[in-house]
């Protein structure tokens, strides 16, 4: 009796792998792009509400359905007060101080590519964090990507001058950096073991209720319900707020953290070229050379922890 596999068993083992192969190279591929898209969506929707009325509206909707899946699911929820204050702290650092600097710098003429460049930087300030508050070891190479990576920033900034203002602007992108930054090493300190859907639903039901109160006191005009701001409104929330950030922890779960970390660098220059195609902002050359720069640096590094 023959003891070689069917030929259809062989097809189907392979056309199985070939799938297991294709998603994970697709799901880093595809975080990149929707996370690209919320600067874009951002622009788009900051002419018809404030910063803070947007946030209220995205923030809002993302709850609603991280909690409805929570409930429906049945997923654990926090079994102490100190952990349920652990996902507040992390859900003002990295969503309320993240976005909320992040569009105010948008609504202040940042263009969206170096809004994205400025958090792109993430990966360099995270590592730098982590040497300072966690006491984990920077390579030479970290140090190398963090000074190259600043210096990138500065080239983009010199080739595309703002104004009076743009201190403001930049000064608003550096806290949303600052806040994406602390949340990140807050969550991996004490929020590790958290449960994707409650945890994440957590951290937006407080998210909304902070930026409501901000709106409610800043922003005393009502939006202004074009198709733009429903259509951005919708992306921001379901595609961004859940979309990209479950793939995100879909990846680290699955073992592509590492993955993650070396296309990160490419989200700002992705953001550019959105930007110049539906925002019509273009770039000069010292300011390309500056992308390329801070692409090398942030990759540079990543790819330093990934291998660790």
């Amino acid at each position: 009796m023959s003891t070689r596999p069917a030929a259809g068993a062989s097809s189907q083992a392979f056309g199985t792998g070939g799938l297991a192969a294709l998603v994970a190279l697709s799901l880093p591929v595809l975080f990149i792009l929707l996370w690209s898209t919320g600067y874009i969506a951002g622009k788009l929707a900051l002419p018809h509400a404030g910063p803070f009325t947007l946030l209220t509206l995205r923030f809002g909707l993302a709850a609603l359905v991280l909690l409805a899946v929570s409930v429906v699911t049945r997923a654990p929820w926090p079994k102490t007060a100190r952990q349920w204050g652990h996902l507040a702290v992390v859900g003002l650092l990295m969503q309320v101080l993240h976005f909320s600097g992040i569009y105010a710098a948008l609504q202040w003429g940042l263009p969206a590519g170096i809004a994205a460049l400025m958090i792109g930087l993430m990966p360099l300030a995270t590592a730098l964090g982590a040497h300072l508050w966690l006491s984990e070891r920077l390579a030479g190479r970290q140090w190398l990507g963090l000074l190259g990576g600043l210096a990138g920033v500065a080239l983009v900034i010199a080739g595309r001058p703002m104004g009076g203002g743009a201190w403001q602007a930049y000064g608003a992108g550096l806290l949303g950096l600052a806040g994406l930054v602390a949340g990140t090493l807050y969550q991996k300190r004490y929020c590790a073991g958290m449960d994707l859907r409650t945890g994440s639903g957590i951290q937006m039901t407080v998210s909304t209720l902070a930026v409501l109160g901000l709106a409610l006191w800043r922003e005393q005009a009502m939006p202004d319900w074009s198709v733009e701001l429903i259509a951005s409104t919708l992306w921001l929330a379901l595609v961004n707020s859940i979309g990209a950030f479950s793939l995100m922890f879909v990846m680290i779960r699955r073992g592509q953290a590492g993955a993650v970390a070396r296309l990160f660098y490419l989200v700002p220059g992705v953001s550019a070229l959105m930007g110049a195609a539906f925002l019509g902002e273009h770039l000069g050359a010292l300011s390309v050379a500056g992308f390329v720069l801070t692409a090398i640096a942030v990759g540079l590094a990543s790819m330093t922890r990934a291998g660790r």
